[in-house]
């Protein structure tokens, strides 16, 4: 008998090849993919010696519900799980899910999440983490808010990615020349602007079945300095008080989240953790398979059980020093060298390389995690000898990029 699980899908990803299509293989599932862009998911496919193959691939306006049921039934598929890791398909996927009456999110929870004003409103009427924030899609709103609006502050497009045309306005008039850059690009975009938070940033990851909710850990994040900001390294297992973490967990639980895999970021302010992002859906940037492989929790054969209907085990999480270092462009041009991948192993951790870009590619800087050539990861026992071996394998990386 099939056993089939539908893969929701836009561009093409390693998270969904090599991570979750290998995982459902692994569980005897027979992964379908519906996406919006069939074409470029066939071409990838057509290579020889791929860690897993879908059953199919279905072609659909993949952000209509509709549209993916209606693909589904000519296709006379009916799954026994539905899922996406896409940030922006998650509504989608889950009303799909429901359609099907099989696990999954709430998806006015994953609308709440992916559009950054309804996270800070649903965020305010649960008096959760307060934040001054008001949305503008001309110049007439941007100046009713300007006597109000506290500075520094930051600029984000409603329902952005990737830290992609995020930045901080430091006076009002940077802050108008941030929304009319903007608005000239795209007339009427919808952005959010509000308060800077100071502190560091973190993230925490968690895992739920609906009825329990587990906290795997977090990063502690490194940025670039403003305006952007843009994630330059990570470090596992940041020193923080339990009390910081029950609070962050249940500031999400209060907001919604309970199913599936969750990524939430926050700043430690002084006064306390202040939610930035709920991303509902797995940690991206090359972070998932570090923690598949370093924790000892087989993340994505954990998330697609959940999705399968089975209650979440009690994870024995393994006691890891984990880092993530992104090689990112400083400048627009040719790259012309680029590292070949690579792993390199050790009597208690490894640390990998895999290049994001390849030589040839015309390199145009967006300022966010669109500049990244290529990531480091490392997994370790000892921080200190975790630390020198990243810096020296960053220092052997040769890349060249010409004008």
């Amino acid at each position: 008998m099939p056993q089939p699980i539908v893969f929701v899908a836009h561009v093409v990803t390693e998270v969904l090849n090599e991570g979750f299509l290998p995982a459902a293989r692994e569980l005897g599932l027979d992964p379908v993919i519906v996406t919006d862009l069939p074409n470029d998911h066939r071409r990838h496919f057509a290579q020889e010696n791929l860690a897993a193959y879908p059953e199919a691939v279905l072609g659909c306006d993949v952000f209509s519900p509709i549209a993916i049921l209606e693909a589904l039934q000519e296709a006379g598929i009916a799954p026994l799980a539905v899922f996406s890791h896409s940030d922006h398909l998650q509504a989608a996927t889950a009303l799909v899910a429901d359609y099907f009456g099989l696990p999954g999110k709430d998806w006015r929870v994953c609308f709440a999440a992916k559009n950054k004003a309804a996270m800070r409103q649903r965020l305010d009427e649960l008096a959760l983490s307060s934040c001054w924030h008001r949305l503008v899609t001309t110049p007439e709103e941007l100046g009713e808010i300007l006597p109000s609006c506290p500075l520094p502050c930051v600029v984000k497009p409603r329902e952005g990615v990737a830290s992609l045309d995020v930045s901080r306005a430091d006076t009002r008039e940077a802050l108008i020349a941030c929304c009319e850059g903007l608005w000239q690009r795209q007339p009427g975009q919808a952005l959010l602007v509000e308060e800077y938070l100071e502190g560091e940033l973190y993230t925490l990851e968690t895992l739920g079945d609906g009825e329990r909710l587990e906290v795997l850990g977090g990063f502690r994040v490194e940025l670039s300095p403003p305006p952007h900001f843009i994630e330059l390294a990570a470090h596992w297992g940041p020193d923080l008080a339990p009390s910081v973490i029950d609070d962050v967990t249940d500031q999400i639980r209060r907001f919604g989240i309970g199913f599936g895999s969750c990524h939430s970021e926050f700043v430690l302010t002084p006064t306390g953790p202040r939610l930035i992002e709920i991303n509902y859906r797995t940690i991206g940037d090359g972070r998932e398979f570090l923690l598949d492989e370093a924790l000892g929790i087989e993340l994505f054969r954990t998330i697609l059980r959940l999705h399968l209907g089975e209650a979440l085990p009690r994870l024995d999480i393994a006691s890891k020093g984990l880092h993530i270092e992104y090689v990112r462009a400083t400048r627009s041009g040719q790259l012309v060298q680029v590292p070949e991948a690579f792993r390199r192993r050790w009597e208690d951790g490894f640390v990998d390389f895999h290049p994001l870009r390849q030589a040839g590619e015309r390199l145009t800087l967006s300022h966010s995690n669109k500049d990244y050539l290529g990531v480091l990861r490392a997994a370790g026992d000892s921080a200190i000898q975790l630390k020198e071996r990243v810096a020296a394998t960053l220092a052997s990386l040769s890349w060249e990029v010409q004008p």
